[in-house]
């Protein structure tokens, strides 16, 4: 009996500690977190630096409401943060989740273009089958059919085009370039359609994580939607909640896309789960519009800017930055897909292998020949998660790879620190799992 509102009513088993790449239950089992929870746990489960670093602010400042103070760990955080950021973001505007950042992303947007004079913008453009949040204007914004059915009554209408998907859209004797102009084209043709004076911005991950498992862009589509967003005067923001901080190999995912948003989000590895937060952040040309105009962003949470957290994530950043994590990212994402490979590349069911740096996909398929999914009904992520836990192993299964309803894949995120054994560990487990959960 418990008196938790969990997430479903399956009993859940009791995690008591946590140490390095595992998580420990309360009956002494280890799993290997090789997923990071949700893409969180970036330094694993025992960083000492980090401990140390909440220790000492709890010791001396637990909390200033942000109406009345600023403090030393935001102040510090948010200048790590600009000085590492993509080109022309200049402010930092912390929170307690990557929700909440895509919450104050969409709604800086908004009144961005009304203290511009542009009041007639208000509208979104977003892709398929993406994911950037639960609340419910970042709900909105997603494009997971599952996710949005229940709530569509109260959700804002939201546009959505085609999501960069090569292994799914890309057309036969279509280049990889030739593709990526091609969907990015979609945004340009939608803004014509709802009329560009009405539009007000486009948000994309730069690698799709949770609802696609680790699709990254193909070369070019990128530029080209920052090129379309600037013709239009279109805001470009990247939610990088779930693939940015090191994750794919560089700080900010989208580095390697080679453009710099207007808005871009944060959280998960941000904090490493050590502290919740997320952050929003945004260039001086936002700022100032604001500054310069009613003089204040119509927005809050009591958290947000919580000096522990920002402690936190402090420490975090710090660590990524000076331990050379973020090359041992780029390495060790090639040794884990390598070994996927070498697992899957000619399994009968695995029809991809996808991502950068260490954040990974594995897309099932009834038929490789085809692409063609297992039946929903069959709810195949949902057994290959149940049989890795068994295993001693914890990754991120999910459904509605395709198209929101049929489609499954499995998403890997381990901790930055993970060895060479560790995820030799990691693929036998995943691929016994796998063999299993088909069994079934």
């Amino acid at each position: 009996m418990t008196h938790v509102f969990g997430r479903g009513k399956a009993p859940l088993r009791k995690a008591v500690r946590g140490e390095g790449c595992y998580l420990y239950d309360d009956q002494g089992r280890a799993y290997l977190d090789g997923s990071g929870g949700a893409a969180v746990s970036c330094l694993g489960h025992s960083d000492p630096d980090v401990r140390a670093a909440m220790h000492a602010q709890l010791d001396q400042l637990a909390f200033a409401h942000t109406g009345f103070f600023t403090s030393e760990p935001a102040e510090a955080l948010a200048d790590l943060l600009i000085a590492n950021a993509p080109e022309g973001i200049d402010k930092v505007y912390l929170l307690a989740g990557g929700s909440e950042a895509v919450e104050a992303a969409l709604k800086l947007a908004r009144q961005y273009f009304l203290e511009i004079g542009e009041g007639k913008r208000h509208r979104v453009i977003a892709r398929r089958q993406s994911y950037h949040g639960n609340t419910l204007g970042a709900l909105a914004a997603g494009g997971n059919a599952w996710r949005r059915e229940k709530y569509a009554p109260l959700l804002v209408e939201t546009s959505h085009i085609a999501p960069c998907f090569e292994y799914r859209e890309r057309g036969e004797g279509e280049s990889l370039e030739e593709y990526g102009q091609r969907a990015a084209n979609e945004l340009e043709a939608e803004i014509e359609r709802l009329g560009p004076e009405t539009v007000m911005a486009f948000i994309a991950e730069p690698v799709v994580g949770a609802t696609a498992g680790a699709v990254p862009s193909v070369p070019g589509y990128f530029p080209r939607i920052s090129e379309i967003c600037d013709r239009h005067g279109i805001l470009l923001i990247l939610d990088e909640v779930m693939c940015g901080m090191g994750r794919t190999g560089s700080l900010f995912a989208c580095e390697q896309d080679g453009v710099s948003p207007d808005i871009v989000t944060i959280a998960k590895g941000l904090g490493a789960g050590y502290a919740p937060i997320g952050a929003m952040l945004c260039s001086g040309k936002i700022y100032e519009a604001i500054a310069q105009g009613s003089g204040s962003f119509q927005h809050g949470h009591t958290y947000h800017a919580h000096p522990l957290s920002a402690a936190a994530a402090h420490a975090v950043v710090s660590a990524i930055l000076d331990r050379g994590l973020i090359e041992r990212v780029q390495v060790q994402g090639e040794t884990l897909a390598a070994a996927l490979d070498a697992a899957f590349g000619q399994h009968p069911h695995i029809g991809d292998l996808r991502g950068r740096g260490l954040f990974r996909g594995v897309e099932l398929v009834e038929d490789r020949a085809s692409k063609q999914p297992f039946d929903p009904a069959r709810k195949l992520h949902l057994k290959v998660k149940s049989a890795a836990m068994e295993e001693g192993l914890i990754c991120y299964p999910a459904g509605g790879t395709v198209d929101g309803k049929s489609g499954d894949h499995v998403l890997l995120a381990p901790p930055f620190i993970i060895e060479d054994a560790q995820i030799d560990e990691l693929v036998g487990k995943l691929s016994r799992a796998i063999d299993r959960g088909l069994a079934e």
